[in-house]
């Protein structure tokens, strides 16, 4: 009896993985205080891939990244809703990056798709690139903005500041304008979830993972609700942090520096050498310029020890290997 009893057992465990169909498409979505976004994301996306393309075998993985607000509640509600929306939610805030993380860990599709829930990534781009990427031509369908209107125009500036240091800077190619809006192969995101350090800055991941992409350009969108979560001084320090991940150039141009110094300084102690055994008396100006070669010199020591700091600070969390993210919640 016991027999028989598994033997119906492991047949209905096969019924089930054989009636499960993977997704074509798996829509990933991170989330940090969209409550007010999230409605018009999902009926966009329904309205261009269902009604005007007529595609219903996808999925959505939202990522509640530690909300605030009632983000988790609405992702409940649609999940209720239609079993093609899933979610994860973590203990609390950890980042886009481990948002995204986590987001391509979870979909099952055979493409990914990832965009914000914002709207400022236009899902009417999903089935061109669908059909890029669906051809075997490319791996990987990327968007980049090519304006900025509706931006303050210092946050411009200092965007196209960090764009031209990642060119000179980084040793991998990172695009102007480059979104994280973009459509990959499951090849290509398996690649993505290869990767396990810490340190994740998606935006030089990509291009350093390789691959044929094909870029598809659009202007600027407005939120279609809520506020952005990107503060100035985030932008900054995620930039930063960008360049330590994918160049030693800072640490090279802090020695550089070190040996420029040295080297006027060699230069001025000659020339007193000189001026003294010559007969001429060493005039003493003040103190000004003693004061400002001395804030200089210490400026620079600081800077360049600010910098081997941060590389030392990176290496320190990847050996500490904590998980990149803890859910707390899943549907």
């Amino acid at each position: 009896m016991s027999v028989q009893n598994a033997g119906n057992g492991g047949n209905a465990v096969m019924d089930n993985a054989a009636s499960y169909k993977t997704p074509t498409l798996s829509l990933v979505v991170p989330c940090f205080n969209e409550e007010a976004a999230i409605k018009f994301l999902y009926e966009e996306v329904l309205n261009v891939l269902e009604k005007n393309e007529g595609i219903t075998d996808f999925e959505f993985v939202f990522v509640d990244d530690g909300s605030r607000d009632a983000t988790l509640k609405e992702l409940r509600k649609y999940a209720a809703l239609d079993n093609r929306v899933h979610y994860l939610s973590f203990s609390r805030n950890f980042g886009k990056e481990a948002a995204l993380l986590a987001g391509l860990a979870e979909a099952t599709g055979k493409f990914v798709v990832t965009l914000d829930a914002d709207l400022q990534d236009p899902p009417s781009l999903v089935p061109e690139m669908l059909n890029v990427v669906r051809c075997g031509e490319y791996d990987c369908a990327a968007t980049r903005r090519v304006t900025r209107k509706g931006e303050p125009p210092v946050r411009s500036f200092f965007a196209r500041c960090f764009y031209y240091l990642m060119a000179k800077f980084a040793d991998i190619e990172v695009v102007d304008g480059a979104r994280d809006f973009r459509l990959m192969s499951r090849t290509y995101v398996e690649a993505l979830l290869s990767l396990e350090e810490r340190n994740r800055f998606s935006k030089g991941i990509f291009p350093w993972i390789g691959f044929k992409t094909k870029w598809f350009e659009y202007e600027n969108r407005e939120r279609s609700a809520g506020v952005t979560k990107w503060s100035f001084w985030k932008l900054v320090l995620y930039a930063f942090s960008g360049i330590i991940a994918f160049s030693s150039k800072p640490l090279a141009i802090a020695s550089v520096m070190g040996v420029l110094i040295f080297v006027a300084s060699l230069i001025l102690i000659a020339a007193i050498i000189i001026r003294k055994m010559t007969g001429h008396s060493v005039n003493v100006d003040g103190w000004a310029s003693t004061a400002c070669i001395i804030l200089f010199t210490s400026g620079i020591q600081l800077f360049s020890i600010g910098i081997l700091g941060q590389y030392i600070a990176k290496t320190y969390t990847e050996v500490k290997r904590r998980p990149h993210y803890i859910i707390k919640e899943a549907s």
